[in-house]
């Protein structure tokens, strides 16, 4: 669900870390509990890795210790914000192939869903993402193409474009992102405002979300620090 997904989707990002979604039951925890165990990884820093942890929406980190991939940080989670659920994620991922082995991803919506952070890094990585997706579109596309297109661009010059040559689906669309209608209007700079203002949104709509996160890490950190002192 991170930078190794963005590599398969073919917005190729360097990334050092693995970060997975996992369904939080006991035997997937106990299993993944095991695989750090193979992999020598210990969590780093708090919280442990337990279900009620990744049930409230915590990431857990580890660093792996083993030779063959020291240094490597997995970074695991099972919520996402404003995300479906796992099942429904699950039944919307991706298959792909690697050396005979499945590996399954977070669909191509679901990952640009989970990119809107308050992280700078992430909101490039979007953009590539569905230009993509874009430059990948058949010449007589499904609505669902189109729709993910309308309401996920962040290229104005490319949403203009898109709307241009597929006005009737842009009107259809254009009372959920304010963004289409100004590209309707064949606007770049306006379009570019709008993306603008729908960034700052979903930035701050993330630090909402991590804030009441981040004050129980803290208190956890505080109980640890303690524990070791006493």
């Amino acid at each position: 669900m991170g930078g190794q997904a963005c590599v398969f989707y073919g917005a190729a990002e360097f990334s050092r870390d693995l970060d997975l979604l996992v369904l939080a039951d006991h035997t997937n925890v106990e299993t993944l509990r095991q695989a750090m165990v193979f992999l020598e990884a210990a969590t780093i820093a708090v919280p442990q890795l337990e279900r009620q942890f990744l049930d409230r929406g915590h990431a857990v980190h580890f660093r792996c210790q083993r030779e063959d991939v020291k240094g490597l940080r997995i970074d695991v989670m099972s919520k996402l914000r404003d995300g479906d659920g796992f099942e429904l994620l699950w039944s919307r991922r991706a298959i792909v192939e690697v050396e005979g082995i499945e590996v399954d991803m977070l669909s191509l919506p679901d990952l640009v869903k989970a990119k809107k952070t308050q992280r700078d890094k992430d909101w490039p990585m979007i953009r590539r993402l569905v230009e993509t997706a874009y430059f990948s579109l058949p010449p007589a596309p499904e609505n669902d193409q189109l729709e993910f297109l309308f309401l996920e661009l962040r290229s104005p010059d490319l949403l203009v474009k898109l709307a241009t040559q597929f006005g009737q689906a842009a009107e259809s669309f254009a009372p959920r992102r304010r963004a289409v209608n100004q590209a309707l209007c064949g606007s770049v700079e306006t379009v570019a405002a709008e993306f603008a203002l729908e960034e700052a949104a979903e930035r701050e709509a993330d630090r909402i979300y991590w804030r009441p996160l981040k004050l129980e890490m803290e208190q956890l950190r505080r109980s640890r620090v303690q524990h070791e002192d006493e």
